[in-house]
């Protein structure tokens, strides 16, 4: 009985993965708007009603595809931070670096995902609490890194305005309590202008401005990690 349990759990995986897929072509070629569960079961070779058993509207299969990009960019600079703590340089200014180089080079690789999570709102779709951890993992890394600095007293204090000081307090108190509330409010400006970068770049406003564009983005990188506080040993954070 465990034997065919399994195999349809990995039936079910597999079908699962194949909507995905479709659907993810479906967004390249038409965008989130127009995401249809016919069309992708028509392309499958499926029946609407054997497509709604595996998600049941068009918004539960945004839903995942959203998680999944959220979840898939997360990854990477997570992993990109923790090879470069790993590093004999591998101070929190280098692994910043390597984390948001890691957020940009995803976005280029996937820019339709990259599209479905930080572009143009999807018209009539509101997305779950089911997304907030998986959009957060990013900016986890981000906090993460300037507490492990701060804990090891590496950590200067950015300036803060008198009329900003109350929104940074709130701000340090929900997301990252043992931070002074300059490096909490210069850690939300960091990351959205870290977006901001990377979105110029995806959605083409840098075209016939900017051609080297990578050198540009790692000069911006490191001064974001200057920005909250953090410096590495001997020079720029990115090296």
């Amino acid at each position: 009985m465990s034997a065919i349990k399994g195999a349809r759990e990995r039936a079910r995986t597999e079908i699962t993965a194949a909507i995905k897929d479709e659907a993810r072509a479906q967004l390249a070629a038409e965008g989130a708007s127009r995401l249809s569960l016919r069309a992708v079961a028509r392309e499958l070779g499926m029946v609407s009603s054997a497509l709604y058993r595996y998600f049941p509207s068009r918004d539960e299969l945004l839903t995942a595809l959203i998680v999944d990009a959220y979840d898939a960019v997360g990854e990477a600079a997570e992993t990109a931070a923790r090879d470069a703590t790993a590093r004999p340089d591998g101070s929190p200014a280098v692994a910043w670096t390597a984390a948001a180089r890691a957020v940009r080079e995803w976005a280029l690789a996937h820019p339709h995902e990259y599209a479905l999570i930080h572009g143009s709102p999807v018209p009539g779709y509101v997305a779950p609490q089911d997304t907030v951890a998986p959009a957060s993992r990013v900016g986890l890394v981000l906090i993460g890194l300037v507490r492990e600095a701060h804990r090891a007293g590496g950590v200067t204090t950015p300036p803060l305005s008198a009329a900003l000081r109350p929104e940074a307090v709130r701000m340090a108190a929900e997301l990252a309590p043992d931070l002074p509330p300059a490096n909490a409010a210069a850690l939300v400006i960091a990351w959205a202008q870290l977006f901001g970068l990377v979105s110029f770049e995806v959605f083409g406003q840098f075209n016939g401005v900017v051609e080297d564009r990578e050198a540009l983005f790692r000069q911006a990188a490191d001064g974001l990690a200057h920005s909250v506080g953090l410096t590495a040993p001997g020079g720029p954070a990115g090296g």
